[in-house]
């Protein structure tokens, strides 16, 4: 709990005993819940994927105490949570929405800068100390076409610094139009996602990772999209079709792609590194104090107005 750590300390401490996780394993842990996690009201959930503690599923809402009621999660995305086993053993999950959206953004602008204009092959040959050989002519963004699939929080300050920025048409699908569209620039919605990608030079994703949106991106996608586009993805890995997206780089439908999260995480598909026109980041969407600071002042919030039974400012969608 290294964020805003001695203000969570003052403002908890008088409501609460505040007890760190040390158990190692799952087994550990339901052994702990009969002492020192005993009692247990509310839980602050970091997402480690790859630990006994970065998935919560039916195995761990069923060993919780009956008086655990809240579980307050540090990120925007919730897909190591399954809500539905939460919600079974009543427990309510949180999450801090709008306090990831202008690291995220950044990072999506990033990965659509680098992925057009071609600037992480670039350094890696410089790196290597061969200048520019072998680099090919990239692409400006400049007035170019930008599609949105989300256009929620993350996604409309991605179309706002790309549309202001670097002049590019913004289009965007949702599963509804928006009721309230922004003012400072103008977007385009796309009743299917396939009007979409014919039209887009770059398509950026923003969506959640759930049932309904798991490889929501593949083959069909791909063939839809305009020649020597761009994809990135900032939101889920597990959202794209890997096998499809590689398929689209090695046939050269692609120009590129910027991802900052992959289906497997911690690990990366072997086969990506193959292409150098893929830029790669290992989901550094909020990698900075400064956003983590804002989540959690938010988780915080939460833990709060549980404690002091209160109405949850930052209720999941699917508990609301």
């Amino acid at each position: 709990m290294p964020y805003v750590r001695e203000q969570f300390f003052a403002e908890v401490s008088p409501l609460a005993t505040i007890v760190e996780l040390s158990s190692k394993s799952m087994q550990e842990f339901e052994e702990d819940l009969k002492t020192k996690y005993r009692g247990l009201t509310a839980i602050y959930h970091y997402r480690d994927p790859g630990t006994y503690f970065g998935y919560l599923g039916e195995q761990f809402f069923s060993r919780l105490p009956k008086t655990c009621k809240t579980i307050c999660h540090l990120g925007a995305g919730y897909d190591d949570i399954d809500v539905a086993a939460a919600r079974k053993y009543g427990v309510t999950v949180t999450h801090t929405p709008s306090a990831v959206d202008d690291a995220t953004a950044t990072t999506a602008t990033y990965l659509i800068i680098s992925a057009m204009r071609q600037f992480a092959r670039a350094e890696v040959a410089c790196r290597e100390g061969k200048w520019k050989t072998g680099l090919p002519l990239a692409r400006d963004p400049e007035h170019k076409t930008l599609g949105i699939i989300g256009l929620g929080g993350i996604g409309t300050v991605v179309a706002r610094r790309m549309a202001l920025g670097w002049g590019m048409k913004i289009l965007y699908h949702n599963r509804r139009q928006i009721a309230n569209p922004p003012q400072d620039f103008s977007v385009e919605y796309k009743v299917t996602m396939d009007e979409l990608f014919a039209e887009s030079d770059v398509v950026s994703v923003h969506l959640p990772l759930n049932d309904k949106t798991k490889n929501i991106i593949g083959k069909a996608q791909f063939d839809a999209m305009k020649p020597k586009s761009v994809l990135v993805n900032t939101a889920r890995g597990g959202l794209v079709d890997e096998t499809a997206l590689l398929e689209a780089l090695q046939s050269g439908k692609l120009h590129g792609a910027g991802l900052d999260v992959f289906p497997n995480e911690p690990a990366i598909n072997v086969e990506l590194f193959k292409h150098p026109n893929v830029t790669i980041l290992p989901h550094m969407g909020t990698e900075t104090w400064d956003s983590r600071d804002k989540m959690a002042l938010m988780v915080l919030d939460n833990i709060l107005a549980a404690l002091n039974r209160e109405a949850l400012p930052n209720i999941v969608p699917e508990h609301q």
